[in-house]
């Protein structure tokens, strides 16, 4: 359709538009003037929410578009915005006429777009160049009046810039209609201002700038926001600083930079681009990502990513998204990327951000052949004018097709097509052939099915069996006894299943993999019937979820893992039925037993994180469930085969449940200070904030139901206030943080909570404060704490913080552990604990691994004796807070024989080994009472040398 005069809009869509004109006539001042405009305005009101809601809360917007602005060339927009600022001199006023200035010409291109008359190339990068003007814009007035404050940050005699890099689709100039923008702010070298009234380091200049700029921009105001700006894949994430200077730009994509930054990196662009500096950058930038060599483990490194967003759609349950879907744009986006990774390094033609461009150098290159390059080219344009329409329905980010048959219909009229389903058809078609050549160049291979006949399996899942038909088929593989154990589990599902409400799709797929499943239990498991049920819980959960059935039919691998991880833990056959978006984690068997590196997690989960909008708290939320759970099945998969030694399954757990405390810290970190702003004195990158971990964490021996022992410190002035909007005390500021961390530790999602947290053991527990001040904590454990939670400082270390707050932490920790003590009185005291203990805690007929005499809390409590009675002389026993690395410094102080430490670390780790099993087996950890017994007898032994009788019950 070429003009919008020529639009026939149809019956259902009529009376959008008339209300939407009625509207616009009640708004204005002189409606009789818009008389001669609806012709032309009605046929996009009825086309565009966004179109007809913006006329209509500006009202004199149509005519200036009517008047002058709606034709297809692109309008001088620098010239343009630089006159409606000229006369700007607050941020209220900047930020109310970028709003305006960016409705009007985003309006101006959903005008043209709609009806026809703008190429979907064109569109896409007038978007992108609008999206320049307005951030460059906003930055050179952000610049100018921090300067007139603080002078300029100089360099070798000269102001340097703050160079803004934009990242993915506005750094290839191909943005999205309603999108946001990710950027990445960094500036040449530190120093500091000159020339103003106040001289600050060019480092706090920055950061000032990168505030203002993204406030500008992304701060809510009447009239909207710019964009939704997106920091988070600057060095560090949220974490990091907000701006970075060069060197350390360089140092971190040298040292930390990982393959999804080289990724990232191929489409970043300098938005305000500064001469020399702008291709410095470009220099420190160009080795991380294009490699001297061919590089082909880029194909790897994209398919991982194409795993991990095939997981998010799962888990989100998105269907219809044109964009992460099979077949969708981050297919082709891999496609092209994939070359550049590999070729960029020799072949500079590939080195440039805009898909397209690159798309034509792989023609012209026969690295694609034409015909593939030309169908790849037309269907990244189809689906990049579907993206662009659905956005322009209502200015929303979305790349999902519609679930309403009134923008359907829309869709449709303004895509070229008569009705919805020949556009379903059209689109389809281009999707199909976007995953085949994606398949081809970058896919998974699949495995096949086992070779086991399940012909004969098939029939006992389909056919109404008398009992004595499926023992008889049943005994080919089992035993008499077996095959009638099995049947009655298999029998007692099947009438289960039945009476569930199924879709015909659904059923179908379960009858085609139930009989791959049987066999598969009958050719690996010696208790088939135990591992027949675990298996039946797990499709239960998911029977009425057609997806995830059809994942394990199509995907054999993922089957195999399935019965492998069932057959070993009934308690990984729990955690897959209580979450199953854990079963996408089986698809890559070889992705499933590799696991993070310990320093690693922190860095993976914010990977993970961002694809997660950081607007969408809820789905924030889930994300971190959702991440802790795929990586502690991965950890109990590896596990289980034996590639872990218990303490490393500890470790592991333990740099998890880190990396997840300081995402939930700098989550609610960010939340708090949009709202009141940030404490006096605490400096960009640092939150006066410190979480202690205590217990199992506090000893990096977490297990895999482990709750987090943690108090939470600050070492702000308590009466200064927060610098926000809504400025409050920092005290209140610190304990709603705390409250916020707690709200997303606990509350409950899909997936659960994500740790229980136990604070009970902050200054005067349950009745202290939330969040406590260093130097009141200080106080208090020299002061008023009692024997009990000096033995559980031994047991505590520094999990989350600022690096002052460490040394402070470590020195205060220190300091009590050393006080001098009276032995005989502390071994009284220690003693009496430890019996209160076991008599609210050991329950149990047999041995209780961890309560029971001789057991693992006997030695802890030894270990806490030791370092609390000698730590006054021999300070080198305190440094550590896991039980094994105390015995070992104990030895080498000699403050205990070399024998009775090895002795009591022997125990203390079969112990923690048995009951690690335990756990996988889904059972509590007892024992007979005659297991262990030499090696409680030793403990038993040395508590009574040490402390005096030891309860033998």
């Amino acid at each position: 359709m070429s003009a919008i005069d020529e639009l026939s809009i149809p019956a259902p869509l009529q009376g959008v538009a008339e209300k939407y004109w009625q509207q616009l006539l009640e708004m204005h001042k002189q409606p009789e003037t818009l008389q001669p405009l609806r012709k032309r305005a009605v046929p996009l009101f009825a086309l565009s929410d966004f179109v007809a809601r913006s006329c209509i809360q500006e009202p004199e917007l149509l005519e200036r578009l009517l008047g002058s602005h709606l034709v297809p060339e692109q309008p001088d927009y620098a010239d343009e915005l630089d006159k409606l600022l000229r006369d700007v001199s607050d941020e209220d006023s900047l930020k109310c006429r970028l709003r305006h200035f960016r409705r009007l010409h985003m309006v101006r291109l959903a005008w043209l777009d709609l009806s026809g008359q703008l190429p979907i190339d064109e569109a896409l990068h007038q978007v992108s160049q609008l999206s320049d003007v307005l951030i460059s814009k906003a930055y050179d007035w952000c610049y100018q009046h921090l300067s007139e404050r603080y002078g300029s940050p100089m360099l070798d005699g000269r102001p340097q810039p703050m160079l803004i890099l934009g990242m993915g689709k506005l750094g290839g100039r191909e943005l999205n209609f309603s999108s946001d923008i990710d950027l990445i702010f960094c500036y040449p070298a530190p120093g500091e201002t000159s020339g103003g009234r106040k001289v600050i380091e060019n480092q706090q200049f920055f950061t000032k700038l990168g505030q203002k700029l993204i406030g500008a921009l992304d701060s809510m105001t009447a009239d909207g926001r710019v964009f939704r700006v997106d920091m988070r894949l600057r060095p560090f994430g949220d974490s990091g600083p907000l701006v970075t200077h060069f060197s350390a730009l360089e140092d971190y994509y040298q040292e930390q930079g990982r393959e999804w930054e080289r990724y990232a990196m191929v489409k970043a662009r300098v938005i305000n681009p500064d001469g020399q500096y702008s291709e410095e950058l470009r220099t420190i930038l160009r080795p991380f990502v294009f490699r001297r060599y061919i590089d082909f483990s880029a194909i790897e490194a994209l398919r991982n990513m194409k795993r991990l967003i095939s997981q998010e759609v799962r888990r989100r349950q998105l269907s219809g998204n044109i964009k992460l879907g099979a077949g969708g744009i981050r297919e082709v986006e891999f496609i092209v990327q994939t070359f550049q990774l590999i070729r960029g390094g020799r072949e500079q033609e590939l080195q440039q951000p805009n898909l397209l461009s690159v798309l034509s150098v792989l023609k012209k290159r026969q690295w694609l052949e034409d015909q593939d390059a030309d169908r790849l080219a037309a269907s990244y344009r189809f689906l990049r004018r579907t993206e662009h329409c659905l956005q322009e329905l209502a200015d929303e980010q979305t790349q999902t097709l519609p679930d309403n048959e009134e923008d359907r219909l829309r869709l449709s009229l303004v895509m070229g097509f008569a009705d919805y389903n020949a556009f379903l058809q059209h689109l389809n078609d281009h999707m199909r052939d976007i995953h085949c050549q994606f398949q081809e160049l970058i896919g998974d291979e699949q495995e096949s099915h086992g070779s086991k006949d399940a012909s004969d399996l098939h029939d006992l899942w389909t056919l109404p069996l008398s009992d004595e038909e499926a023992h008889s088929l049943l005994e080919k593989h089992l035993s008499a006894e077996l095959a009638e154990q099995f049947w009655r589990a298999l029998n007692g599902f099947a009438s289960d299943i039945r009476q569930r409400s199924m879709g015909k799709r659904g059923r179908e797929t379960l009858d085609k993999l139930m009989p791959w499943m049987l066999a598969a239990v009958l050719d690996k498991s010696e208790k088939p019937t135990t591992l027949l049920e675990r298996l039946l819980h797990v499709i239960k959960s998911v029977c009425r979820r057609t997806t995830y059935l059809e994942l394990l039919l199509e995907n054999p691998g993922a089957l195999a893992q399935l019965v492998r991880l069932c057959d070993a833990s009934p308690w990984i056959a729990e955690q897959v039925s209580r979450f199953p978006i854990l079963l996408d984690e089986l698809l890559s068997p070889q992705h499933l037993y590799e696991l993070v590196p310990q320093d690693s997690y922190a860095s993976e989960l914010r990977q993970f994180m961002l694809r997660i909008p950081e607007q969408d708290l809820e789905a924030q939320m889930e994300g971190l469930r959702q991440f802790k759970l795929s990586q502690q099945l991965k950890i109990a998969a590896a596990d289980i085969t034996g590639v872990l030694p218990v303490m490393k399954v500890s470790d592991h757990l333990t740099f998890l449940a880190e990396a997840l405390i300081r995402q939930v810290v700098l989550d609610a970190w960010q939340q708090m200070v949009q709202r009141y702003g940030r404490p006096h004195g605490i400096p960009e990158g640092q939150t006066g904030f410190a979480v202690i971990g205590y217990g199992k964490l506090g000893g990096w021996e977490l297990g895999y139901g482990s709750d987090l022992d943690l108090v939470f410190l600050h070492n702000c002035d308590s009466n200064a206030d927060t610098d926000g909007p809504k400025p409050i005390e920092s005290r209140q500021f610190y304990l709603k943080l705390a409250q916020r961390v707690m709200h997303l530790f606990n509350t409950k999602t899909a997936s659960g909570d994500l740790y229980e947290t136990d604070l009970r053991l902050r200054p005067s527990g349950n009745a202290g404060l939330l969040v406590c001040h260093m130097d009141a904590f200080g106080e208090y454990l020299h002061k008023e704490a009692w024997t009990w939670e000096h033995q559980a400082l031994a047991r505590s270390r520094f999990v989350f913080g600022d690096d002052s707050l460490a040394t402070t932490f470590a020195g205060l920790r220190r300091s009590v552990l050393c006080l001098p003590r009276n032995k005989q009185k502390l071994a009284a005291e220690v003693r009496e604990m430890r019996e209160k203990m076991r008599s609210h805690l050991e329950k149990s007929q047999g041995f209780d691994l961890k309560q029971g005499s001789g057991g693992i809390a006997d030695i802890e409590f030894l270990t806490q004796f030791w370092v609390l009675s000698e730590s006054h002389r021999i300070p080198e026993i305190c440094y550590w807070s896991d039980n094994v690395r105390i015995l070992e410094s104990l030895k080498i102080q000699a403050v205990i024989k070399p024998e009775v430490a090895e002795q009591l670390t022997q125990a203390y780790l079969a112990y923690r080994n048995a009951g690690h099993r335990f756990v996988l087996q889904g059972q509590p950890a007892i024992v007979d009472s005659d297991e262990f017994e030499q090696m409680r007898d030793f403990v038993r032994g040395i508590w009574e040398q040490t402390l005096g009788r030891a309860d033998r019950s």
